[in-house]
């Protein structure tokens, strides 16, 4: 996977990409970042790659030309890739967006800053505009290094240990060991825990260390239906769930109303 970052501010990366799950993948051969300096397609002296907006308003946005400029120069090798741009006004990342950007050998991440980027970039050059969320940033340099981390992680061989992808949250498991179905797909992650067994008076549930798998698996699904419905139920509206799931979510709605009820 190569990435190649347009960005006022190439150095905003030097750390981001020299630790954790970036690094190694670099370090590996499975991901390429190239930064590139916006300013270094700029036709003045002065740099400039920004002007004030027609029809008057406060801010800077940014000019079309040394955006189609970069692009161009990154196509010189007659190449084809997406070009996304980092936006407040895209659509919103997910887990399945970045898992249709992993099926890609190459992107293109333009990072806006300013008031925003003139309108013909959005519709005649990026052929995608991405949200990392409905709030505003002071630029595209962190919507870049989110949407890099999420795709890398997809990337066979990326985390060394393919089943940690498998659990996260949003995720879409393939399979399930043991014949058992897996978490409903985008959806939030069962709660995990660790030695010790007891800290500050408080348990691990003691069916995460009966060795039961079958009743650990029935456990973890019925949390991963609890949290969500807790505290992102608009998730539950389009997750395909089945008969099994929804009869858990019922008894967990049931479970709610009635607090002395025992949970399963």
């Amino acid at each position: 996977m190569i990435f190649d970052v347009v960005t006022i501010f190439p150095d905003f990366f030097s750390g981001i990409v020299a630790h954790g799950l970036l690094k190694r993948a670099c370090a590996a051969g499975q991901v390429e970042i190239r930064l590139h300096d916006l300013r270094d397609y700029a036709d003045d002296r002065h740099r400039t790659v920004d002007d004030r907006p027609f029809g008057g308003g406060p801010g800077m946005v940014f000019k079309p030309e040394p955006l189609f400029r970069a692009v161009e120069a990154l196509r010189r090798d007659g190449a084809s890739f997406p070009v996304i741009l980092l936006s407040p006004q895209g659509r919103l990342f997910s887990q399945s967006v970045a898992r249709e950007f992993a099926r890609q050998p190459r992107l293109a991440l333009i990072c806006g800053r300013y008031e925003g980027v003139d309108e013909r970039v959005a519709e005649h050059l990026a052929t995608d505009e991405i949200s990392i969320g409905d709030y505003v940033l002071s630029g595209g340099e962190l919507a870049a290094a989110v949407l890099m981390e999420a795709v890398t992680r997809l990337i066979p061989g990326a985390l060394g240990n393919e089943a940690s992808s498998e659990q996260d949250s949003f995720a879409v498991p393939e399979s399930s060991e043991g014949g058992g179905l897996p978490a409903p797909p985008e959806l939030l992650d069962f709660p995990q825990y660790t030695r010790p067994a007891e800290f500050g008076g408080w348990k691990v549930p003691e069916v995460l260390l009966s060795g039961n798998h079958e009743e650990i698996r029935q456990w973890r699904r019925r949390r991963v239906l609890e949290k969500t419905w807790r505290q992102r139920p608009e998730l539950l509206q389009t997750a395909p769930l089945g008969p099994q799931d929804r009869a858990m979510l019922e008894e967990i709605k049931r479970a709610a109303l009635e607090p002395t009820a025992p949970m399963k």
